[in-house]
């Protein structure tokens, strides 16, 4: 397998199997530096298993996988690429006996991080995660959002070059949410490269430029948000009339590029899924002015991540 330099990770044919259950079948990923990249699929697809695999967790059972041009393996060669990764998964346990700064501390020095610069690097990221105030607090005081903080930084305390997030916004409400991923987009202008999976796509949205999305241990999809918006999310146009909706029904209806539409409930409008693009949705506009339709709004959108997924998910299905 040939290498590019600029990919972050690459994996050739990796498979994991665990009896006769295939949890990762064959899978062929290309990450590229510097990009945040998320991995989304229905539980049981394989997401926690190959982000085990990549953080060198879990053994393949074959397959190749590349770090940076290196090849990553769990035997003790490469020890120097083992420790530029940092992996966070659902259900690290935290000791809440500890108070925060202690906690980091004893992380940094199983790194080896030695002082004076250990101090300085906790300093960095206890501000990082906004738990600077928190630093003589028990960690059995935090909440839950702060205690998520609280591992993201002990993840990347010893600044690795790549960084595995398996569900790291689960169950957090959403400012917590919010403060995640403002966290991640600093991470990320800093030049580190983040897989990330999540079931919370629109997070994703927000901060991916690349998706993959994992059906039955197989990547099904594997490209940019701009490539998986033009190919696969239809135009969205909210119109609401002034008049009968009945009328504005009918003459939706003569529209072939009107896919499906509905009624939003409490409003005169409809919600329709319109295939054409900027110029057929301001002919829909025109003409249905000059079908003499008062119309009060006329609101172009595109389907979300969410909704990309799901179809995607019913069309592997059938």
């Amino acid at each position: 397998m040939q290498i590019q330099p600029e990919l972050a990770i690459a994996t050739n044919g990796l498979t994991k199997q665990f009896d006769r259950y295939l949890a990762v079948n064959q899978v062929e990923l290309q990450v590229e530096i510097g990009e945040v990249y998320g991995l989304i699929g229905p539980n049981g697809a394989g997401k926690t298993t190959l982000i085990r695999m990549l953080s060198a967790a879990e053994e393949p059972t074959t397959g190749e996988i590349y770090i940076y041009g290196d090849r990553l393996l769990r035997n003790h060669s490469n020890p120097h690429l083992k420790q530029r990764l940092g992996y966070l998964p659902d259900d690290f346990p935290l000791y809440e006996d500890l108070n925060v700064w202690d906690y980091l501390d004893y992380f940094a020095r199983l790194y080896h991080l030695k002082s004076p610069h250990r101090r300085r690097r906790i300093q960095e990221v206890l501000e990082l995660v906004q738990l600077t105030n928190k630093r003589d607090s028990k960690i059995n005081t935090l909440s839950r959002g702060m205690k998520q903080r609280l591992s993201l930084a002990r993840t990347i305390i010893h600044e690795p070059i790549l960084l595995l997030l398996d569900e790291p916004v689960s169950g957090l409400d959403p400012i917590a949410r919010m403060q995640f991923r403002e966290i991640i987009k600093v991470l990320q202008t800093a030049g580190m490269t983040i897989l990330i999976s999540s079931h919370v796509l629109s997070d994703l949205a927000q901060l991916c430029s690349s998706v993959g999305i994992m059906e039955l241990g197989s990547l099904v999809e594997s490209t940019s948000l701009k490539d998986l918006y033009e190919r696969l999310s239809l135009q969205q146009i909210i119109i609401t009339t002034l008049g009968d909706l009945e009328v504005l029904k009918r003459e939706i209806k003569k529209h072939t590029l009107v896919e499906e539409w509905q009624v939003i409930p409490g409003q005169n409008s409809l919600k329709i899924n319109f295939s054409g693009g900027d110029q057929e949705s301001a002919d829909l506009l025109r003409s249905l002015i000059t079908e003499g339709i008062p119309i009060k709004e006329f609101h172009c959108t595109q389907e979300d991540l969410e909704t990309i997924f799901l179809k995607l998910g019913h069309k592997q299905a059938s």
